[in-house]
């Protein structure tokens, strides 16, 4: 079977790191392939009792049990492949992203080797999320069904709620650790082995398979055994890594710890790391948005941009594989019924806004409902924002300018509107109060929608006055 792997991006932040005080988890998703049409749901409070689960993407099959809870979830349009719920937050506030693809190396997978049918990207939103009340149980969920069922893959998975931020990650088919992101840093997690020191004695920070230690001892796979560094055991740590994944992380930390001094291949950059200033929303969407910005590796050769050969060095953050990108926000500073806000960017991320979604709805609007593999612009939200990126790519240097205008106007009123909207649920009672969030989610979508045709109609126009088949016919003509 072909693995359908999303290569991304993610950043985690503490509530003591952010400028208002909420929890942040957020991830670029980045198919394999162009297109991977995303769709973004709410799904509802069911009981799952009897439920035989039977993944399409690999036959994994479960027979669940349990009340579950309401959640949403940015899911593929197309399902023929499975679900990929990706990224979601329940009616409990805890949030999940999974997952960040990673890679375990070869003698631990000859040890351990992955799980064909086992718990993978495609099924875990679905089988952890409904069932879990804080992020801490989200770990111990999906830590239990790593070691009930094993894993078809290598993943870094996040969770959060108002208080905790976790980051799981799996190595080979059966080990797993997490670990709990201090309230005063942030973390950045590209497609590698993240994790480093692990303290099993520190049970506030950090999780684990009840067999990790033994299984790393039985089979010498600890290179220094005065430690145990997950990253260095289980990670892989090769010459692509140096340019496929550290330099994303050495961009975010350059970003927000300026002092540090760093090389972009560098494998020792580390996981956990404090910022200079406060995090807020924009700094965290610019950063999954970016490529290498002001450096020399920047592939849109911008002013600061390098050789030819520079640009080309690195993989990007924003890339032609960009799908879906989430920022899962809990709130610290208004009542627990409308604390969480899931921020959207459908396309390619540094040219399409992110849109603010409370998450205690009932519906989500039509247009983010619905996505095939047809373009339609006029009917899928992820389509018309794939229809600005190819209006804008070919001309960048033009009209990049007129999309940043763009995008910070549909910031400022995200912003607005969070605002309003909070500021209004107040007054709504509490049988109201979804029925509220759920039609002012559509007003917001609405009114950005509409930004987006207006710009693509305005680039369109520029374009077609700008075509290189122009000739003046003279006046004999």
């Amino acid at each position: 079977m072909q693995k359908l792997m999303s290569s991304c991006t993610a950043m985690l932040v503490g509530k003591n790191a952010t400028i208002d005080g909420s929890t942040i988890i957020a991830r670029d998703e980045d198919a394999e392939d162009g297109v991977n049409p995303k769709t973004f749901k709410v799904f509802p409070a069911k009981d799952y009792t009897g439920e035989h689960y039977v993944s399409k993407y690999n036959g994994l099959t479960v027979e669940m049990k349990g009340q579950g809870c309401r959640y949403t979830a940015t899911p593929n349009g197309v399902l023929d492949e499975g679900r990929w719920d990706e990224q979601g937050i329940n009616e409990y506030n805890v949030a999940m992203s999974a997952t960040e693809t990673e890679m375990t190396n070869a003698r631990v997978l000859g040890h351990d080797p992955l799980v064909e049918n086992g718990i993978n990207e495609d099924s875990m939103v679905y089988l952890v999320l409904p069932f879990i009340k804080s992020a801490r149980e989200g770990v111990q969920r999906l830590g239990s069904l790593i070691e009930k069922y094993g894993t078809g893959e290598s993943n870094g998975i996040a969770f959060s709620d108002k208080d905790e931020v976790w980051y799981l990650e799996t190595g080979g088919g059966h080990q797993w650790v997490a670990q709990r992101i201090p309230d005063d840093a942030y973390a950045i997690a590209p497609n590698i082995m993240c994790i480093e020191e692990v303290d099993f004695n520190d049970h506030d920070s950090f999780m684990y398979a009840p067999q990790i230690k033994d299984f790393v001892e039985k089979y010498h796979l600890n290179p220094d055994p005065q430690t145990f560094n997950f990253r260095n055991i289980f990670g892989t740590q090769d010459e692509a890594d140096a340019y496929y994944n550290t330099p994303r992380s050495w961009y975010g930390q350059k970003l927000f710890t300026p002092s540090l001094k760093q090389e972009p291949t560098s494998q020792k950059i580390p996981f956990i790391q404090h910022a200079e200033k406060k995090i807020a929303i924009e700094d965290v969407e610019y950063f999954l948005s970016s490529h290498y910005n002001g450096t020399p590796y920047d592939p849109m050769g911008t002013y600061a941009s390098g050789t030819p050969a520079e640009q080309r060095k690195f993989r990007s953050i924003a890339l032609d594989r960009n799908q879906s990108s989430c920022i899962l926000q809990i709130r610290n500073d208004v009542p627990a019924q409308y604390a969480a806000i899931q921020w959207i960017n459908f396309g390619f991320y540094c040219y399409s806004p992110y849109v603010p979604f409370f998450t205690n709805i009932s519906d989500t609007p039509a247009k983010y409902k619905y996505a095939t593999d047809d373009a339609q612009p006029d009917k899928s939200a992820y389509w018309l924002n794939k229809l600005l990126e190819v209006i804008v790519e070919p001309r960048y240097h033009e009209f990049i300018n007129e999309v940043n205008d763009f995008r910070d106007r549909c910031q400022s009123y995200g912003v607005g509107r969070v605002d309003i909207i909070t500021k209004t649920a107040q007054i709504q009672n509490s049988a109201n109060l979804i029925n509220y969030l759920t039609e002012q989610n559509m007003k917001t979508a609405n009114h950005i929608l509409n930004e987006t045709h207006e710009l693509i109609n305005q680039l369109l126009h520029e374009a077609l006055l700008n075509s290189k088949f122009q000739f003046e016919r003279g006046d004999n003509l």
